[in-house]
Order: structure tokens, then C-alpha cells, then sequence
């Protein structure tokens, strides 16, 4: 089964969830129902964003951190709910239980979309998010001596999408960029399962 993609990131105790796939429930589940303390959406698309609803009468609906367009857009959606909101400039970093966080763009026309870059004293993460590989040089320049690289690959290497990169896509800006390690992930089910550095549902990423 492949799963649409949010990402858990576990620091201090405390759990922040970059983007909320409509396949959330089903994702928080299987991993004993953590506790989310705060939520980071990357753009307004509908599978990285909608299962937003899932937190309504099950925990306190966590506080959002997103950048300007895709927080009023994606809040104007659970308008019905009542949440805290927190606009993040791209480039600018910020501090989320003991995480420095820096949003930065990527290219998802036509909307606007942003990666996210996590730090602390171990380790340098990046999460490309929806993105082909036109990605803009400010932000490329942020993604050197990465531990680990997460990196839309969306289709097989023979397949073009102007939005996504495929999977051959994915790999050569991965190989560029020269992180410990990298895996493909937001993959179609027309990607084989079998191809090297392809994430799986519920892959889980120490960092100590």
C-alpha cells in the first residue's frame, strides 16, 4: 500500500506533523496514535492538506505554521475550526521544540509550494514536498551536507510531469546535492517497488 505522504518528525518529546494527508487517520493509527503538537503544511493541495479534519474531537486541533498564501488558503478550508496560525516567511528559520525550521521555495506550478528544512545539533533533514526539479538556486544552496534527503518522485523515469519529478528526476538532484542518504518519496502507483532509495510507508529515521 502506498500511502499519501506526511511526515513525522518526533524532537524533545514533542511531534510535529509536516503536512496532513488524507490518509492521516489511518497513518497515526499504525503508529499508536502520537500526540501532535504542531502541524506544517507545505502547499493547498488536497493530499497534503485535507486530513486536517481528522483531528476534530480527538485531540486539541494543534497550531499551523505555513507560509502566508498556503495558511490563508488551506485555513479558509476548516474555517469551521478553531485553531491557532502561524505565518513563516520562506528563508526566514524559525524555532519549534528545539528544531530550527526554514521553509524554502520549491517549483509546484502553479501553486505556490515550499520545502522544509529541519535542523538541530545531530542532524540536517530536508523535505522537498511536491516539486519538479526546477527548483529555484536559493533553495538548493540551503540543501548541502544534508543527513537525509526526502525527495518527490512521483513517476517512473520514462514519464514526464511539468509539476513532479520522476523518479530518475529525483535521483540525479539527489546525487547532486550528495546527502548521507536520500529517498524517494510522494510516488503514483505506477512507480515499481522494487527501485533503490524509495521510501515505504511508515519508514522511520534516527537521528541522535
Amino acid at each position: 500500500m502506498r500511502l499519501r505522504t506526511s511526515l513525522l518528525v518526533e524532537n524533545d518529546g514533542r511531534h510535529l506533523l509536516v503536512d496532513s494527508s488524507p490518509d492521516l487517520r489511518q497513518q497515526l493509527l499504525r503508529h499508536g496514535s502520537p500526540h501532535i503538537d504542531s502541524v506544517i503544511w507545505t502547499h493547498g493541495h488536497y493530499d497534503h492538506f485535507i486530513g486536517f479534519g481528522e483531528f476534530y474531537r480527538i485531540q486539541k486541533i494543534p497550531p499551523v505554521f505555513a507560509a502566508p498564501p498556503v495558511l490563508n488558503y488551506c485555513a479558509e478550508i476548516f474555517r469551521f475550526l478553531s485553531f491557532e496560525k502561524g505565518e513563516i516567511q520562506p528563508y526566514e528559520p524559525f524555532q519549534i521544540f528545539g528544531i530550527t525550521i526554514t521553509l524554502f521555495l520549491v517549483k509546484h506550478p502553479p501553486a505556490f509550494t515550499c520545502g522544509v528544512l529541519f535542523e538541530t545539533d545531530e542532524s540536517r533533514v530536508a523535505f522537498t514536498s511536491d516539486t519538479n526539479a526546477d527548483i529555484p538556486r536559493k533553495s538548493l544552496d540551503l540543501l548541502t551536507n544534508l543527513d537525509l534527503l526526502l525527495i518527490d518522485a512521483l513517476v517512473p523515469s520514462h514519464i514526464t510531469i511539468h509539476k513532479h519529478m520522476n523518479y530518475l528526476d529525483a535521483c540525479l538532484l539527489a546525487q547532486s546535492l550528495s546527502p548521507t542518504e536520500y529517498r524517494c518519496i510522494h510516488q503514483s502507483h505506477l512507480i515499481p517497488w522494487d527501485l533503490p532509495h524509495l521510501g515505504k510507508d511508515g519508514d522511520i529515521f534516527e537521528f541522535i
